[in-house]
């Protein structure tokens, strides 16, 4: 059960926060600051590529790799592949997971490491391996872990992770913070700029800062449910099974990350799926024990003491579909056809990145507000 009265009552939000992790999504800006300014300190921004690599392989533990290696996809498009490693496994001596390099791995590739901890011996022996294949190698990890010492022994680049104001290296231990995402992104991005991938120069990332500090004043904890877009969308959300549905090549990595937040931070289940294709890989869930109307049991049984049921409710995330096709009214009908209701939303006029900045800086702001008020959210 979601806690309403919580949400417009900044104070009470502040005293149930205790990882901090409103004041990591209000941040967010300042991260993408701190660590472009990392990425030119680091010497991304004096490069002089040769040309570009024939792939990039992206590998990290967690939920912020994955959502690194999904916005590079989605953003570099067909400039270069883009292969996100897994863990090929656990070390049976120490519990660590383990990464290796595909076969076809070698000196025209990319290997880009990212990372909140930087303690993973598997990711160190990962970058001494495409050291042996002659692959270029940058990562972005803690300053002065045993990563960072890995990478410059095989002689490739560290960007020191852009730490949040309010906190150390060793407190963000969890990697769906808000914050994460952007600290281990930007420098990233500011590289595949400069070897011709896609298009960051240094005043488009300053935009995405602008773009997320605005979305963080309209999201923001003093700011009331009716007018605050985040606050609107958790409160949606109470008691229903998110099914996440993307249109655009931005918001596919936005709605996945979105379901992962829900997941760890709130503790709520959701899945999410590209139109037109989730129409009909979700359509079932519609007419299901999911649905609006679905009630298999005696009406008059008393349910004062019961759980509310999970009842399915679409999120539906818009950015420029391509070719400017789109699904949506069709989503919508299927939606209202069998009484689902509809949240919406769609970012404000601008370049890629920053579409893509509104869209996670409001489902974060979401996510987090869900995890504070829902009675149900972990709080370790």
């Amino acid at each position: 059960m979601l806690d309403e009265s919580l949400l417009d009552d900044p104070d009470a939000l502040a005293r149930a926060d205790r990882r901090g992790l409103l004041r990591g999504a209000a941040e967010a800006g300042a991260r993408v600051r701190t660590a472009a300014r990392h990425a030119s300190e680091a010497g991304i921004a004096e490069l002089k590529p040769e040309g570009r690599p024939r792939a990039v392989l992206v590998a990290g533990p967690g939920h912020a790799a994955t959502g690194v290696a999904d916005l590079i996809t989605a953003l570099a498009g067909a400039a270069a592949p883009v292969t996100r490693l897994h863990p090929t496994g656990v070390a049976p001596a120490a519990g660590a997971l383990r990464w290796a390099l595909p076969g076809w791995a070698g000196s025209v590739d990319l290997l880009l490491i990212a990372t909140t901890d930087g303690t993973e011996p598997g990711l160190a022996l990962l970058a001494e391996q495409a050291y042996r294949r002659g692959c270029t190698v940058v990562a972005v990890a803690p300053q002065r872990s045993p990563l960072s010492e890995a990478v410059d022994g095989a002689h490739g680049m560290v960007v020191p992770m852009a730490a949040a104001p309010h906190e150390t290296y060793e407190e963000e231990t969890q990697a769906a913070s808000p914050g994460a995402l952007w600290a281990l992104f930007t420098p990233l991005v500011a590289l595949l700029d400069r070897v011709g991938l896609l298009e960051a120069p240094p005043e488009t990332l300053a935009q995405v800062a602008d773009r997320l500090d605005a979305t963080a004043e309209r999201c923001g904890p003093a700011i009331a449910t009716y007018s605050n877009p985040a606050k609107t969308l958790a409160a949606e959300l109470a008691d229903s099974l998110p099914l996440i549905w993307t249109e655009g090549a931005g918001a596919g990595p936005v709605g996945r990350r979105f379901a992962a937040v829900l997941a760890e931070l709130a503790g709520r289940p959701a899945l999410a799926a590209e139109l037109p294709e989730a129409l009909p890989a979700h359509g079932v869930l519609l007419v299901g024990d999911f649905a609006a109307g679905a009630d298999p049991e005696d009406f008059f049984r008393d349910r004062v003491e019961e759980q509310q049921a999970l009842r399915a409710r679409v999120v539906l995330l818009r950015d420029r579909p391509a070719g400017g096709l789109t699904a949506a009214p069709a989503a919508r009908e299927l939606a209202l056809s069998h009484d689902t209701p509809i949240s919406e939303l769609e970012p404000a006029e601008g370049g890629d990145l920053e579409s893509i900045a509104e869209l996670l800086a409001v489902t974060d702001f979401a996510a987090v507000y869900l995890a504070l008020a829902g009675s149900d959210a972990p709080h370790p």
